[in-house]
């Protein structure tokens, strides 16, 4: 479904992504895990559009969308739910989720999708009313997770979602991320919580310094000395 070849990506003269190559198949979590400024929200922004590589191929759906704006790369499909969860504090989680709806042209289809995002969240439709920058960061996280389903992408792509959240909400997320996956959802996890990442996901990359060090299973890389040591703290 998605591939990178080849990808480099400067910050004036920052060498921030050196030749990262990965792929994600269709109905899979990939992790993608380093440590911070390693690269991993750098990828994500790139495969969005929202900075240009300074070589390399994206392809989505064998597709070269490389040149394609990020507008016309979400209508295919790529949705990305940002690090730090960026909602609208001053506006209703109502508002919120249907602000993710935006591009759609299927207006009329939101009333369903609404009912199904509140299914996966319950606590977000206690709060539908609530103004989404009253809530805890652990609920915002939701919102921002749902808010991007409202766009109906074929490809998840989420920026550190557990970055900050008390360890019962990562519990949360983590059977969230499960059960999109299960409902046929590809999903690509960019994570410094490893041991969140290696639970959750099908396969993993580990970015450090800008390069894909290591690939694999997550019961392959739990082998690895350099994760064990690293990211699980053993």
């Amino acid at each position: 479904m998605l591939a990178l070849s080849g990808l480099n990506v400067h910050y004036g003269k920052i060498h921030v992504l050196r030749d990262v190559a990965l792929r994600v198949d269709p109905g899979e979590i990939v992790g993608l895990v380093g440590p911070n400024a390693a690269g991993k929200t750098t990828t994500l922004r790139t495969l969005l559009g929202l900075k240009a590589p300074t070589s390399g191929e994206i392809r989505f759906d064998a597709q070269a969308i490389g040149d394609l704006p990020t507008p016309a790369r979400v209508r295919l499909g790529l949705v990305l739910v940002p690090e730090g969860r960026q909602v609208f504090p001053k506006f209703s989680v109502l508002d919120n989720l249907t602000m993710g709806a935006f591009s759609r042209p299927d207006r009329n289809a939101l009333a369903a999708d609404l009912a199904e995002i509140f299914t996966l969240f319950p606590r977000l439709e206690e709060r539908r009313n609530q103004r989404a920058g009253l809530m805890s960061g652990g609920e915002q996280q939701m919102l921002a997770i749902g808010r991007g389903l409202m766009a109906k992408p074929r490809m998840l792509l989420l920026d550190e979602p557990t970055l900050g959240l008390a360890p019962i909400i990562v519990e949360e997320i983590e059977r969230i991320v499960a059960t999109l996956a299960k409902n046929g959802m590809t999903i690509l996890i960019a994570e410094q919580n490893a041991a969140m990442a290696l639970r959750v996901s099908h396969r993993v990359y580990v970015l450090k310094s800008g390069r894909i060090s290591l690939e694999g299973t997550p019961a392959e890389l739990a082998t690895s000395s350099d994760i064990t040591r690293l990211y699980l703290g053993t």
